[in-house]
């Protein structure tokens, strides 16, 4: 059972962006309402009534989106007397190079429904895609909420995995692989330090690796901005932590994880590759793991990972995760239907990208992204 307390629900409903009226469906009673997290002041508070809540959920993340790419939250919320049912992250996507439409979340991999009961869920779902024919979306995409949409086929799926975080330091390691265990003792024979940092240059070291990587991977990279973005909002607030190898003082590997509730995320991962066998990246996990654990996370989630990229799918099963499904659903509000689509992480601009020199695709990257939202 869901909970909240009354006075903030009363509250938040006053302060929303406007009730929206019920439409369709089977009978829901309770009051529909769009919301801006970043206007209530009493969200955190909200989400920890429930149970699978992630940091993707929290005002932080949206605080991120809005800032570096001028996303609209848009998050519909269904409350009956004073007790929240039912939450729909969605956030308003506007470009005049790839059109306006309703995405759950941007830059997310994976934000799921938050409900007591299905039929709020789907009353929700329901209001979304009316308040995108009124905004004219082109589309509304749901990332998560497989139940929410029984015999639809997904529009992308994708594979996610989830460590479990709970035991102790012998446990842990015990479940990796073995080729895992032997990368990471042999790093730590290798001279390589590691730390756990929160500042600002920390977050200039990992993006510099992040570059690299990003051109090593055909991508361009996000603009620091971003990066200045979650580290004000979400890094500095100790919501997040970057993870650094270093090599004779030269950082060779980091990571960037973020947490909320009882779930960590593994969000940025990059290296130097001419030190690639010194196994910096396998170092910097381990110690990303040991941390998260020994402060209060449950479980970590590696990210998604394309249905076709084995390589990346081997490397986090070889930390002891289980393997689940990610599945987007895609309505075209122009076609009245739900949609497929074609997963483009790969393709002819993997190529451009690995021959632009890194501050072209730097500027690239901060031109195109917040139309690839």
């Amino acid at each position: 059972m869901l909970t909240a307390k009354a006075s903030d629900s009363r509250e938040a409903a006053s302060t929303s962006a406007g009730a929206l009226p019920s439409v369709g469906g089977p009978p829901v009673s309770g009051s529909i309402a769009r919301v801006n997290p970043v206007e209530r002041p009493d969200w955190e508070a909200l989400l920890a009534a429930y149970p699978g809540f992630s940091f993707f959920h929290g005002t932080a993340w949206a605080k991120v989106l809005a800032g570096t790419y001028g996303c609209a939250p848009a998050y519909f919320l269904l409350q009956e007397a004073g007790v929240a049912r039912a939450l729909l992250p969605l956030m308003e996507v506007d470009s005049w190079l790839t059109g306006r439409r309703g995405v759950g979340l941007p830059f997310t991999d994976n934000c799921e429904p938050l409900y007591s009961d299905i039929g709020s869920a789907k009353k929700l779902v329901q209001s979304a895609l009316e308040f995108g024919r009124a905004r004219r979306w082109k589309y509304a995409e749901f990332r998560g909420g497989r139940d929410l949409f029984e015999g639809v086929q997904p529009s992308l799926s994708f594979y996610g995995h989830e460590l479990d975080l709970t035991g102790d330091e012998d446990r842990l390691f015990g479940r990796l692989e073995s080729s895992v265990r032997r990368a990471i003792r042999k790093s730590e024979k290798s001279g390589l330090t590691v730390e756990v940092s929160r500042t600002l240059e920390a977050m200039r070291t990992y993006y510099s690796l992040h570059c690299q990587t990003r051109k090593k991977h055909g991508m361009p990279p996000q603009s620091f901005g971003f990066f200045q973005n979650a580290h004000e909002h979400v890094v500095s607030r100790n919501m997040g932590i970057i993870v650094l190898a270093r090599y004779q003082g030269n950082p060779v590997a980091g990571a960037i994880h973020f947490y909320g509730g009882r779930q960590a995320i593994y969000k940025f991962g990059a290296s130097d590759e001419t030190f690639q066998h010194l196994r910096g990246s396998n170092l910097v996990m381990w110690e990303a793991i040991k941390w998260l654990a020994r402060n209060g996370s449950k479980s970590l989630h590696f990210g998604r990972t394309s249905i076709a990229n084995e390589g990346l799918r081997k490397f986090k099963l070889g930390w002891g995760t289980e393997e689940h499904r990610l599945d987007y659903f895609k309505y075209d509000l122009q076609k009245d239907r739900y949609v497929t689509d074609t997963d483009e992480s790969s393709g002819w601009h993997n190529r451009v990208f690995k021959a632009l020199p890194v501050p072209v695709s730097r500027m690239i990257g901060a031109a195109l992204y917040k139309h690839w939202a």
